[in-house]
């Protein structure tokens, strides 16, 4: 069911659970649409998908030491193929995409003037978020306790976040460590910058609702023209999407 977020948006989650392509509305101008898929859960064997992928990413898929790794590939880029061609009512295999000077996919216009996307999986989980003419970005993770958070908290989280993380209570931390990460690399991922972005020039919260994206630094105007989202997803994982507040012919342009 379609919630409405901040500013008039609504997102509508979903679970793909099945690889039959049908006519998929696209999302509109005031809607964000994610699909989440839990790799148990999908049919049919990686062995039977990789007809929906390009050549490259075959070879690429290929290349991978471990099958697992390998299933994991195969799944997910079959999963934003066929949405994609659901959406725009093409051949998965047919669908092109271009790549930024940072390394972000965006679908050639030929086959989606206006659609956007972007990609996340982890362990066992894929995520996919599409958008219509707003820079979107997405980020999943598996909440992992053997994990060295406060090293890595003090290396890219920001003042502000680093002192949130330090009042967490302590079972509750490693949860916080991921819910603050995947909010800050969906920010980065719908700029398009990836990791060139300095993580510490913009604050994240630890709310569970409304915009978690708190300051930005060092235009502070930049934390009203995104907002960054909690998503619900199955417990075990927390994920995050972040996206332009208004979508480009919305925005006033200055006289």
């Amino acid at each position: 069911m379609p919630v409405s977020i901040e500013p008039g948006v609504k997102l509508n989650t979903r679970e793909f659970t099945a690889w039959a392509t049908c006519r998929l509305a696209p999302p509109a101008d005031d809607e964000v649409h994610v699909w989440y898929a839990i790799c148990g859960s999908l049919t049919p064997d990686p062995a039977r998908l990789d007809h929906f992928l390009s050549e490259d990413e075959n070879t690429r898929a290929a290349r991978f030491r471990f099958e697992e790794h390998r299933r994991h590939f195969v799944r997910s880029h079959a999963m934003v193929r066929l949405l994609i061609a659901s959406y725009c009512d093409a051949n998965p295999k047919e669908i092109c995409f271009s790549v930024g000077s940072h390394g972000k996919p965006s679908i050639d216009v030929s086959h989606a003037s206006g659609l956007t996307f972007n990609l996340s999986h982890a362990d066992g989980i894929i995520l996919c978020a599409f958008a219509n003419r707003r820079q979107i970005g997405v980020d999943v993770e598996q909440v992992r306790v053997k994990f060295n958070l406060e090293e890595i908290g003090e290396r890219f989280f920001s003042a502000a976040e680093r002192h949130v993380l330090r009042r967490v209570p302590a079972n509750e931390k490693h949860s916080a460590f991921f819910r603050l990460w995947t909010r800050k690399e969906a920010y980065i991922k719908a700029r398009g910058e990836g990791l060139s972005h300095p993580l510490h020039q913009f604050d994240v919260s630890l709310a569970n609702a409304g915009n978690v994206l708190a300051s930005t630094r060092p235009d502070a105007e930049e934390a009203n023209r995104w907002v960054v989202w909690n998503i619900g997803v199955p417990r075990g994982y927390v994920a995050a999407v972040a996206f332009e507040a208004t979508a480009p012919e919305q925005r006033r342009i200055p006289e």
